[in-house]
């Protein structure tokens, strides 16, 4: 789970559409669900992030977003 606490930033699932962060903001990330979230190219951006304990739950950082997508977000 994510809350934005201060700034603007991003968050992507994998095939979908990036969804703005911006204080108050809460995205529940389900377990497996492949994403990435970080500020805006104009922004700081301040979060939480909470792990909740389940089955088969572990973190695993992958590949760094592109400076070609990261770029396209507005």
């Amino acid at each position: 789970m994510l809350i934005c606490i201060g700034g603007r930033g991003w968050y992507q699932e994998e095939g979908k559409e990036a969804v703005e962060l911006t204080p108050g903001k809460v995205v529940n990330i389900p377990v497996g669900v492949k994403h990435w979230h970080g500020a805006a190219s104009d922004s700081w951006m301040s979060h939480l992030a909470f792990e909740i304990p389940g089955e088969d739950g572990t973190t695993e950082w992958c590949e760094p977003v592109s400076d070609k997508l990261y770029g396209e977000l507005k």
